[in-house]
């Protein structure tokens, strides 16, 4: 999508976008309502004593990056998007624990239960992460994942025909929904500001989130917020999603690798890891703390790759994505 450059071309964008449901899971969908603002938006704001157009867009590239890099949030909160959303009521649940958006949910005290619930295919059924209590493994051979998909069919169907039933008894509608699986979508309007927004996606976008709720993030940022805020979106792609934050303990364990490396070089071994590694770590079996140091280690390419195979040493998770981040609870 080419990135507008004039007000009419942001005006021609935003009028497309709006209202366009772009599809999340297998009913789900997530569009754009109205939008305050653009990444002229936020420069305005962090420039409070200058006129709109006194800066060249190569500044305002800057600037925005700045004001990312270092925090400094305010001028995002100017901006403001407001979306409809189709989700299943298990990852709304998720959703709206971010409490710092305006929201007006579909009432089933009022309206009939949407008809829809989410589905799932054989081959999508995922295990249990081994080493994450809250999040999920691989997926499961579809062999197995056939008999769950049935039974899930089976499950639904019988929670919708109990729940018309009901209405159809004269039961009250609030009654009648209470036993409707968290997979039945619920919809709503989600107003935000574009900093919160953004946190937001940087903890749904987040490999250690539920994959559901991934996918609705991932579309509302690639698909919504990048084109009508392309500067933003660099600048928070480089400096949040795919960045790395390194505590005091990591930057200490990394001088020690270096200044022991000698003739050897880098990366080290995960027996020299270990040899470096944090003083307080050293007496644990288990280290939360030391596996992410490893991971961001590996990552760097200043730890071989590969598990290590001592006694003692950390676990080691694959790496899916190229951003590695501090463990994020994320119920």
């Amino acid at each position: 999508m080419t990135m507008p450059t004039t007000p009419a071309e942001r005006a021609i964008l935003l009028e497309a976008l709006r209202w366009k449901k772009f599809p999340v899971l297998d009913d789900g969908f997530v569009a754009l309502v109205d939008c305050m603002g653009d990444d002229g938006s936020v420069v305005q704001a962090a420039r409070v004593s200058y006129g709109e157009g006194t800066r060249k867009v190569s500044d305002d590239r800057q600037l925005i990056r700045y004001l990312l890099r270092h925090a400094h949030t305010t001028p995002f909160e100017m901006a403001e998007l407001k979306f409809v959303v189709r989700v299943p009521m298990d990852c709304w649940r998720q959703w709206i624990r971010h409490r710092t958006a305006s929201i007006n949910e579909y009432s089933t005290r009022y309206s009939l239960a949407i008809d829809s619930m989410q589905g799932t295919h054989d081959g999508e059924w995922r295990s249990q992460a081994a080493t994450n209590r809250q999040g999920s493994g691989e997926l499961l051979p579809k062999s197995i994942g056939h008999r769950h998909t049935q039974l899930e069919m089976e499950l639904q169907s019988f929670a919708r025909r109990v729940y018309e039933e009901r209405l159809e008894a004269g039961i009250a509608r609030e009654q009648a929904r209470k036993d409707l699986p968290l997979a039945t979508y619920t919809e709503a309007y989600w107003k935000i500001d574009l900093h919160n927004l953004l946190h937001f996606l940087a903890l749904r976008m987040d490999p250690h989130a539920q994959l559901e709720i991934r996918r609705y993030a991932e579309t509302i940022g690639q698909q919504i917020v990048q084109p009508l805020f392309p500067l933003v979106w660099e600048a928070f792609l480089d400096y949040r999603v795919d960045a790395m934050r390194l505590t005091k303990l990591d930057r200490e364990v990394i001088q020690r690798l270096v200044a022991q490396s000698g003739k050897r070089g880098l990366p080290a071994s995960h027996e020299a890891f270990l040899a470096a590694q944090h003083p307080s770590w050293a007496s644990l079996e288990r280290s939360r703390e030391r596996d992410e140091c490893l991971q961001k280690l590996i990552a760097l390419g200043l730890v071989e790759a590969g598990l290590p195979d001592v006694p003692g040493a950390p676990s080691s998770d694959p790496v899916h994505t190229s951003t590695i981040h501090p463990s994020r609870s994320q119920p």
